[in-house]
């Protein structure tokens, strides 16, 4: 005897919703991990080496974290007030970080004493970073001034005071030791090349300049503030290409993913947008419970961690392909339970030989109905409260290619029949639905037509189902007139032979067409 197969429940896309290599990208991360900082995060640097520990610049602290770790694996304390803008060397030997008190200190990630100390700024410093040498550090004040200094001799070796305002904002060319960009509340950037003098190239963000962002082969630039993100093209003497406009506040953080073909923003408004570095639209949204102050993305995108205002550190990681699949190659089920064998968790290795089981299937209640032939009950149950349209019309489907749908629609009392048409009310117009719904709309006229008016609330059902249907089709109708008038217009458009217009006062002329019989 052939075993019962379950009623196939349908899976309808959501209406509006479009699923994109995008969108299984950056939604292939596990839930977010959450870590209470000191004070709010304002910046986080990944490691260039592995295993990529990154450093979260918070309060008066920077804490390392490794890559899987809730607690951090280092600690440097030693700043006297707010720190700013923890950032590692390329090399990942040493970290350099700037604070309100105007001090630039630099720390030797083995250790915990500062290497050195760089006074010169009156200030909070709220920028520090290498240069492409290794040799050098920019540092970025709220006294207007931006600097580079030696890191051997610990000396100043340039100071530019060519900013109006707070300097907020800066970034280092990976590709040239000279070059670097600053940005400023007095809504400009400026690159500088440290073998002159002064600035050599300036642009109007229009805007306080929050972030600034090197594409990975620096022919352009990007610039975060206000509301907007803007690109900015250096190779044509800093040409703005595109102003984006997607969030709702203050942009306050630019991150590239490993690849460079998708940027990402973060803002006050709580989420994280990534757009398409070919088109500059938006693709993917992450959103956050608090307003975002800084943002960083782990080599190849293992990693996406994000610091907010309230002190809370977000790291989602990227599923593994074990995490998908189970043992068997197959996908998991969820909820996924733990084996546990003499209190230890087994985990089944290369070489062990894996004994499955049978699993035995459950049956959903109007299964196990249907699998007894007790149509109607299985037309009850899955009518029920809570219950997904999907499965109600999964099991009309069912009926109908059994073809006792009508023997469960008929012998229904007041209560039932209600529920029954309430749902069709609800369900019927649906495109996804109506295939089914119609048919099964029409077997109840065809029942009940003979005792209308022996219920009132039934009734006034009825009449309204019947209304939904023929405003449904009234809108059908006209529809199929509009579509109809376009392909004419469309028809009416074709290109036209030109020729000589007497009286006009260009050369030539298109024949006008005549439309006023088109209705």
């Amino acid at each position: 005897m052939a075993s019962f197969k379950p009623t196939k429940i349908q899976i309808y896309p959501q209406l509006g919703a479009k699923v994109t290599q995008d969108t299984l990208y950056w939604k292939n991360y596990k839930a977010p991990v959450q870590v209470k900082e000191f004070g709010a995060i304002t910046n986080i640097d990944f490691s260039p080496l592995a295993p990529h520990n990154y450093a979260v610049t918070a309060s008066t602290r920077i804490h390392i974290y490794g890559p899987f770790s809730q607690e951090p694996v280092k600690t440097f304390t030693r700043f006297k007030d707010t720190a700013y803008s923890g950032r590692f060397r390329s090399d990942g030997q040493l970290l350099v970080a700037g604070c309100e008190d105007s001090v630039v200190r630099l720390f030797d990630v083995s250790g915990k004493v500062a290497l050195r100390m760089f006074k010169g700024h009156t200030k909070a410093v709220h920028v520090a970073d290498f240069t492409s040498d290794c040799y050098h550090i920019l540092t970025c004040s709220d006294d207007y001034t931006c600097c580079l200094w030696d890191i051997p001799n610990s000396t100043e070796l340039t100071k530019y005071k060519e900013h109006s305002d707070y300097i907020r904002c800066g970034a280092t060319s990976k590709l040239n030791k000279d070059l670097f960009v600053t940005g400023s509340y007095d809504h400009t950037l400026k690159m500088f090349d440290a073998r002159v003098q002064k600035s050599v190239m300036t642009m109007d963000h229009n805007h306080p300049v929050e972030s600034v962002l090197f594409y990975p082969s620096e022919g352009l630039l990007v610039s975060a503030g206000g509301r907007y993100v803007k690109v900015w093209d250096l190779l044509k003497r800093g040409q703005p290409l595109v102003s984006l406009k997607n969030h709702h506040k203050t942009v306050t953080c630019l991150c590239l993913s490993g690849n460079g073909q998708r940027l990402l923003s973060a803002s006050l408004d709580r989420h994280v947008k990534v757009y398409n570095t070919t088109n500059y639209k938006v693709v993917h949204s992450f959103d956050y419970t608090a307003s975002i102050l800084s943002l960083a993305l782990a080599p190849e995108d293992e990693s996406v961690v994000v610091g907010m205002t309230n002190g809370i550190l977000s790291i989602k990681h990227r599923k593994t392909s074990e995490e998908k699949q189970g043992p068997t190659g197959q996908p998991r089920r969820q909820p996924v339970f733990r084996v546990f064998v003499k209190g230890r968790n087994c985990v089944p290795k290369q070489d062990d030989f894996l004994v499955s089981k049978s699993a035995k299937s459950h049956l959903a209640k109007y299964d196990k109905q249907l699998k007894r032939f007790n149509v109607s009950k299985a037309l009850d149950t899955a009518l029920e409260k809570n219950r997904k349209p999907e499965i109600t019309v999964a099991v009309i489907k069912e009926l109908d290619r059994r073809g006792t749908l009508k023997n469960a629609l008929a012998g229904r009392d007041e209560q039932n029949l209600s529920q029954l048409v309430n749902f069709l009310i609800g369900n019927v117009v649906d495109p996804r639905f109506a295939p089914v719904l119609v048919t099964a709309t029409e077997m109840i006229l065809d029942i009940y037509k003979a005792v209308v008016g022996q219920s009132s609330v039934v009734d006034r059902q009825l009449v309204r189902l019947q209304e939904l249907v023929e405003r449904e089709i009234d809108y059908q109708q006209d529809l199929l007139e509009v579509l109809g008038m376009l392909d004419t217009l469309f028809a009416s458009t074709l290109p036209r032979k030109e020729v000589p217009c007497p009286g006009n006062s260009q050369p030539n002329g298109l024949l006008d067409t005549d439309v006023s019989n088109i209705e």
